[in-house]
């Protein structure tokens, strides 16, 4: 028997697993929770089996090449780099682990057995909770602008996530999805699964929420969960376009009402898109979780 044959696909009834591997050695980064893994299925079929006291991952997207996540225990984790690695080798993938943060790099690999590079465009954007909540400073001075602006043109409503608002937000999903021609595009339709699939096991998943809610329709929704002992993980942020200072409106309400006690906000990657990362500057991160990818030398 092969090590690729005790690889099975990630199910709800999994959820209790992962947290407790992940609640004693977590690596950070975003793609480590089960939320992330769970509702982006569709997207990137993550596979998963429990080898040498270590929780080893492997995704086979259809659309990339596949790859590994680093290894997650206490058991030894470089002898979950190795089973990683052969276990790619038997589902016919080039052995590569993807998303390794430098602690894991420091802690446990060597030059002399593999080669890593820096994976920028899936690096995470990590804030002081305190800083998203305030905007105080000439850092934020814009930021603070826009949402100054929102509060005072507007009249709306900030409420936490729960089921009656579920169904509010799924409905705001449908309209958007229509808008932008989520059909048309692979990623659009991947999203929209992971959206429903969060808001669909919203309590099952555990998860956080918030809403803004204008003239009795939700025009704003944010998602995330406690994603380490301090920080907090942002895993979906949606917000009408049209409505100047929105965004940065659910932000700072979300922060504030859901996160106020941890220490950092992580808000994921900007997977290279320009946009995207122009936005996630803007708000002056603390620090940036690099993550690399891992090849053995050979």
């Amino acid at each position: 028997m092969t090590y690729g044959e005790f690889f099975k696909p990630i199910e709800l009834a999994d959820r209790d697993i992962f947290k407790n591997f992940l609640i004693h050695d977590h690596p950070g980064i975003s793609e480590c929770s089960f939320t992330n893994l769970f509702v982006w299925k569709r997207r990137y079929n993550p596979l998963w089996t429990v080898q040498e006291e270590c929780l080893l991952l492997v995704c086979l997207p259809g659309d990339e090449e596949p790859f590994a996540l680093p290894p997650v225990g206490t058991g030894d984790r470089v002898e979950g780099v190795y089973l990683l690695m052969e276990a790619m080798a038997d589902l016919g993938a080039s052995p590569r682990i993807c998303r390794v943060p430098e602690s894991f790099i420091s802690a446990y690999l060597d030059h002399e057995r593999f080669f890593w590079s820096l994976d920028r465009d899936n690096s995470d954007y990590i804030y002081f909770t305190r800083d998203l909540i305030e905007l105080s400073g000439n850092r934020l001075h814009k930021k603070k602008n826009h949402l100054n602006h929102f509060m005072r043109h507007n009249v709306f409503e900030y409420r936490p996530m729960d089921l009656e608002m579920i169904e509010c937000v799924l409905d705001m999903q449908e309209e958007w999805c229509q808008v932008r021609e989520c059909i048309e595009s692979n990623e659009l339709v991947s999203e929209d699964y992971a959206i429903r699939q969060a808001l669909t096991h919203f309590e099952e998943l555990n998860l956080e929420g918030g809403v803004i809610v204008m003239g009795g329709k939700v025009e704003a929704f944010s998602l995330g969960e406690l994603l380490t002992s301090d920080t907090a993980v942002i895993h979906f942020e949606k917000a009408n376009p049209s409505i100047p200072g929105l965004y940065a409106a659910i932000n700072q309400l979300f922060c504030s009402h859901a996160w106020p006690l941890t220490t950092y906000i992580n808000r994921e990657q900007d997977l290279g898109k320009e946009g995207l990362r122009r936005a996630k500057e803007s708000y002056r991160p603390h620090h940036m979780l690099h993550k690399f990818t891992v090849l053995p030398l050979t």
